[in-house]
């Protein structure tokens, strides 16, 4: 029986480990041709991924391209459509940390979780839609998916993490931009915030994230997280776009982003500073509080 992404040709970004790592194998196991993406290439962890899906009887390549240059992604691209004969899917994965409290974040701290997060982002979506629209210009179906890698961070804000939770709630407004404009090139895009066991969570969260004893089930395998990440990805998946969806363990669901509250309305004039107290207790009632920040 055929995967359910057979044939498709995916980059998968920060592939050589954690999340990364467990997408790329799905994807390989489900038969796409995977572009494992990592700094350092075939001779880094990336080059270690590949091997693991040769040995599966999958077809894969390491590109070492810095997801932050415009010009190294242009050529890991490039490299996918050579190698395998187009390209299908850009799961943007990788990212960075510089924790720190914001009066303590340097500009340097921001500009290089910025650089990682968001213009990595951009940067191979980019290139992978343009890619896509020449196609539909030129008359040919085009399936393209663009599944980007926001947090829980993102959406609701965490302590000693600014750079990052910007970053992320950037990426989670890139993607319903996308969505809205890529749709009629027969592009989608869609956002996952999993929570997971990776490089970055097990060294903050260390007791949270430790691997369970005997057989019980691992809420946080990387691994659980790959399946919608492999669904979305599919031709069956292009009935869903402009969503983010939080995932772990055995669940997943869509995060319900910002939306218009109950307004405050002053009778067709304008409210005089003294007024805007009351008001603002009254609609502030009527609505639920904010999740809380993390860390908080």
């Amino acid at each position: 029986m055929a995967g359910i992404v057979e044939g498709r040709v995916v980059i998968v970004t920060g592939a050589g480990g954690g999340l990364g790592r467990a997408h790329a194998l799905a994807f390989a196991k489900e038969g796409a041709k995977v572009v494992v993406n990592d700094l350092g290439g075939a001779k880094g962890p990336a080059g270690d991924v590949v091997k693991e899906i040769e040995a599966l009887g999958g077809q894969a390549i390491a590109h070492g391209a810095d997801v932050s240059s415009w010009e190294e992604t242009a050529d890991m691209v490039q490299t996918a459509i050579r190698q395998f004969g187009d390209l299908h899917v850009v799961v943007n994965n990788a990212g960075n940390l510089r924790d720190k409290m914001f009066v303590s974040t340097s500009v340097d701290d921001w500009d290089a979780v910025m650089a990682v997060h968001l213009r990595g982002h951009f940067n191979i979506a980019k290139h992978a839609a343009a890619h896509w629209r020449a196609q539909a210009k030129a008359g040919h179906e085009v399936s393209g998916r663009i599944i980007n890698t926001t947090s829980g961070a993102g959406l609701n804000g965490s302590i000693a993490q600014a750079n990052y939770s910007a970053a992320k709630a950037g990426i989670a407004a890139l993607t319903l931009v996308q969505a809205a404009e890529l749709g009629r090139y027969g592009i989608t895009a869609n956002a996952i915030a999993p929570v997971a066991r990776t490089q970055m969570t097990e060294t903050l969260f260390a007791d949270m994230m430790k691997k369970p004893e005997g057989d019980a089930f691992d809420e946080y395998a990387p691994e659980n997280v790959s399946p919608l990440v492999v669904w979305l990805a599919s031709e069956e998946g292009g009935s869903v776009t402009g969503r983010v969806f939080e995932a772990a363990g055995d669940w997943f669901a869509p995060a319900d982003g910002w939306r218009s509250g109950p307004k405050a309305h002053n009778g067709g004039k304008r409210y005089e500073p003294a007024e805007v107290g009351p008001a603002m207790k009254d609609i502030l009632s009527k609505i639920e509080p904010p999740q809380k920040v993390y860390g908080t």
